[in-house]
């Protein structure tokens, strides 16, 4: 999901850390307890727009974790079932509703050799969240765009339209069918296998998702569409915008096939799906989701192609999303508290897609532009969350720190790459999703494929910038000895210590040494590697004569620091 615009985006564990934890630090567990796991889910839909309802009808499929097992609980918010029978069978089954749970009675105990089948029929009149009916904009008696129903189940929502188990860790394979008028283009997940009209009027859409993904990642949009089309090797892309602004595209999503084939490079991975679908929509909360192979982004955020100096944002986005397609989709963050896996990975792509089509340069730039976002919020906000994020049950409020699980998310991947090395870099990236592809992961898999590829211990790394709050603050104070020649720089970190926050960050780093214009080869600028990680600490450095300044990181190997040099005496 892209949560915000990167222009306007700056606008707006227990105590022990790295002064003497480890990564055998014991910490909350957020993962979700199931006694089964779905198999499939099949959803059928349409609507009442004047009363603004759902009409639904799941089927379940699933299979027992264990023995006996005799009831079953779907998340589900709003809901008001008709009937709940056993599938194929129909026979009905006793359920009752309780705040934010259906609960199942089944006909008799199962185990994990069985397969249920559960099928639902419900409706929910105005939903307040997960799916969302937007009124046509009509201007002088024209309408510039039709009425849309379009889903949005990033975190916990689709429990609003569909019964389910709502949370990242159960992956199933999903099919639908969505009943619309005739009139309007219906996008969803996976393939389209058929269109069949209706006695009514009305034509069925029949979509398969055949991997297994998260239930978050299912998705509808239904309005009047055009549809732009074109391949990237077996790989259709669709880009559907309004009637009539067929000129946008180009624009907004001329550069996805460069996209692509730059991912599959970085990455080693091919794109994962046969299809990959972009549709904008009206009233649509965050910049974009990504739901799997058919994301939903914000007209307004696409439409700001059309305005050149806009035109990067739009590109940012776009990659963003497409990047989910790997980070995220394929592979997908166990459970909230591990977001970052997912948006600090979709952050960075954006960064690495720059790199490999406009230089180094403009990948640092943005790497610098993300820790700066961080920063800007960790200042105005200072009780921000560490990227594996304590506050994760509280599941409203999780992007409400985007800095954090975003910015913060990226710039920290650049530093691990940084620290592993490049070569390393990306064949652990390739491990982790080949091994973890339509699964689920956290930050403990990320670690274990970085060190298996550099053969480093990175347990302090990610105490540090993942377990950890907040980012290292430093004075640095140089002092010239001129009958010595030798340069003594004071560094100490200033960061307010407190629960998360290192007293002492660990920091491997570069210092130049800036003689300003040389006189002679032997005074060009020198690198000087250095590691800070202590709450005060002096280096010396011999010299051929005094240097005009010094600067600390110069390559940008940690952009998450803020350091106040002062002049050389």
């Amino acid at each position: 999901m892209a949560f915000r615009n990167r222009t306007w985006a700056a606008l707006f564990f227990a105590a022990l850390f790295f002064t003497g934890a480890t990564s055998a630090q014991v910490r909350p567990d957020f993962n979700r307890k199931q006694t089964y796991d779905v198999q499939h889910y099949l959803i059928r839909t349409s609507f009442d727009r004047a009363k603004f309802e759902v009409i639904g009808d799941t089927t379940i499929t699933l299979k027992p974790l264990a023995a006996n097992l005799t009831t079953v609980e779907f998340d589900q918010v709003g809901l008001n079932f008709k009937t709940v029978v056993h599938d194929p069978a129909g026979t009905p089954l006793k359920f009752r509703t309780t705040p934010g749970k259906v609960a199942i009675t089944l006909d008799k105990a199962y185990g994990p050799n069985d397969t249920v089948g559960v099928r639902l029929t419900y409706t929910a009149t105005k939903p307040t969240k997960g799916i969302y009916f937007v009124e046509p904009l009509i201007e002088n008696g024209i309408e510039k765009r039709s009425a849309q129903i379009w889903s949005q189940g990033e975190a916990d929502e689709n429990r609003h339209w569909f019964p389910s188990f709502d949370f990242p860790s159960d992956k199933a394979t999903s099919e639908q069918f969505i009943t619309a008028e005739k009139e309007n283009t219906v996008v969803a997940n996976g393939e389209l296998l058929e269109q069949k009209e209706n006695a009514d009027g009305t034509i069925t859409w029949h979509f398969r998702m055949p991997v297994p993904h998260s239930s978050y990642l299912i998705s509808l949009v239904v309005g009047k569409y055009a549809k732009v089309s074109e391949k990237y090797k077996d790989v259709s892309l669709g880009y559907f915008v309004y009637p009539g602004t067929e000129q946008i595209v180009p624009k907004a999503y001329g550069k996805t096939k460069e996209m692509v084939r730059i991912y599959e490079e970085l990455t080693g991975v091919a794109f994962p799906y046969n299809k990959y679908d972009q549709t904008i929509v009206s009233s649509f909360v965050f910049g974009g989701m990504e739901n799997i192979t058919t994301t939903t982004m914000a007209d307004t955020e696409i439409f700001g192609a059309n305005v050149e100096f806009m035109r990067g944002n739009v590109e940012d986005l776009v990659s963003h999303e497409l990047a989910h397609s790997w980070f995220g989709d394929l592979v997908t963050c166990r459970n909230w508290a591990e977001l970052w896996l997912n948006e600090g990975f979709a952050t960075f792509m954006e960064a690495a897609y720059r790199e490999k089509m406009y230089g180094r340069k403009d990948y640092l730039r943005m790497v610098a532009s993300d820790a700066e976002e961080f920063m800007i919020e960790d200042a105005v906000l200072p009780k921000n969350h560490a990227l594996f994020n304590l506050d994760a049950a509280n599941v409203p409020a999780l992007f409400d720190h985007s800095g954090v699980t975003y910015s913060k998310g990226g710039a920290v991947i650049h530093t691990l790459r940084e620290q592993v090395g490049d070569a390393n870099f990306w064949k652990a990236i390739n491990i982790y999703l080949n091994r973890h592809k339509f699964a689920n992961v956290e930050s403990t898999d990320l670690r274990k494929v970085m060190e298996e590829t550099s053969g480093q211990d990175l347990g302090w790394f990610f105490d540090q910038w993942v377990y950890g709050v907040g980012y290292p603050k430093m004075t640095a104070t140089p002092v010239w000895n001129p009958a010595k020649k030798v340069l003594t720089v004071t560094v100490t970190q200033i960061q307010k210590p407190a629960r998360l926050v290192a007293s002492a960050f660990r920091l491997p780093m570069d210092i130049s040494i800036d003689y300003g214009a040389a006189s002679s080869t032997a005074d060009v600028d020198t690198l000087r590697n250095v590691e800070v990680n202590k709450r005060t600490q002096v280096f010396t450095f011999q010299l051929p004569r005094k240097p005009k300044a010094i600067h600390f990181d110069p390559s940008l190997k940690i952009p998450l620091k803020s350091v106040k040099i002062m002049p050389i005496v």
